[in-house]
Parts: C-alpha cells; structure tokens; sequence
C-alpha cells in the first residue's frame, strides 16, 4: 500500500496568540522549528522530538503540529501500531494509530487537540485507513487538570469526536481492565469490506480464538 499524504494547514485564535496548525511534515520539516519544553507527557521534551521526527520519516507516519511562531506547543502522532502490541496481529496495512497527542500547558482550553485531529483529516487519504486511539485512564493527566477520571473522559471523547473517532468495544485486557479505559475508533469512507471483518476479529481476538479452538 502507497501512503499518500496531503499538507493542509488553519490557523487558531488564543487568548493571546495565533497558532499554526498543520502537517503532515517530515522531520527536516520539524527540525526548523524548537519544541516546547512543557511537552514532557512521554519523555523528556528532547527525546521526543527525536521520536516525533523519526515517526515523521515512516512510510505510514504522519505528524501533525500546532505552532506559536517557531515553536511545537502541541502534535499528534499516527503510524502503525507497535510490533509487540495486539493491534499489530495481523499486520494491517490500512490500520494506524493514534499514538500520541499533547498540548503545552498555556495552551490548553483552545481546542488545539480537536483542531491537531480536524487537520488530519483534512487529508482525503485518511478515508483508506482504519484509525484506533487505546485510551488508558493511567495516562490522564489528572492531577494537572483537577478533572475526576470521569470528567476527563468526557473530554477525551469529545477532542477525538473532532477527528471522527468514537467508543467501540473490544475484550482487550488493558481497556477492559478499568470502565474509564476505551477503544477509539474510525473506519474510512475507503477501507474494505475485509479489512472491516479483520480488524472486527482483532477487536474480540479472545472471542475468535474461542470459536476457532471449538470447531478445531
């Protein structure tokens, strides 16, 4: 499968600031710009913009910014899922994950997350790809926001609703392991009937397996 990717941009009124969204950019792209040091969700800011840039460089790989100037204050990642992680089973081609999504604080409370996704779908491309989001509570950050697990909740499901993604079940330890966990979803205009039966069985592998072990 070719990965075609598409630049498209907008700009965001803050308080005291316009921001640039845009992308997808290669990391020579990125690597003209600093990256803000209140990125510090997954690692120290240094080490994940090398990451950042790195997913950048992946066929699948996309990165999407929201910029001050010279400045990343927020991204989101998208690329394959990880070898050694579920969603990688079957080895997909048309699946990708969100795999990461931040904003500095100072720049929260502007919808930068929905418009980083709003963006990204802007791409028509998007439409060839189912995209999942793994949603762990452990991940929040709670004690920043003073939001209640619930609460949040709330709040991621509405940021992803601007990129299309919604709830869908699934029997995966990790997420059935809390309530507040959740599996996002969405399935483009473009994707196959069998790669929707497929990544339906990959949702309920437990279930599957189940089946297949009692006609075996």
């Amino acid at each position: 499968m070719k990965h075609v990717k598409t630049y498209h941009s907008m700009e965001v009124e803050t308080e005291n600031s316009s921001l640039i969204v845009e992308g997808p950019l290669a990391s020579e792209e990125l690597s003209k710009y600093e990256f803000h040091q209140g990125l510090t969700a997954f690692r120290p800011p240094f080490k994940q913009f090398e990451a950042v840039k790195s997913i950048a460089d992946f066929d699948e790989g996309r990165i999407i910014i929201a910029r001050h100037n010279e400045t990343i204050v927020g991204y989101v990642t998208y690329l394959h899922p990880d070898p050694l992680e579920r969603w990688s089973h079957f080895n997909m081609e048309d699946l990708l994950e969100l795999g990461a999504i931040e904003v500095a604080d100072g720049y929260r409370g502007y919808r930068v997350g929905s418009h980083l996704l709003r963006v990204a779908m802007m791409d028509e491309f998007m439409e060839n790809y189912i995209i999942i989001s793994t949603e762990y509570y452990w991940h929040w950050d709670l004690k920043g926001t003073g939001l209640s697990i619930w609460d949040y909740r709330n709040v991621m499901e509405k940021m992803m609703a601007a990129g299309g993604l919604t709830p869908a079940p699934t029997d995966d330890p990790e997420i059935v392991s809390h309530p507040a966990n959740c599996l996002m979803v969405r399935i483009g205009d473009n994707v196959s009937d069998t790669s929707i039966e497929k990544f339906d069985e990959l949702r309920f592998l437990k279930r599957h397996a189940y089946r297949k072990q009692r006609r075996s």
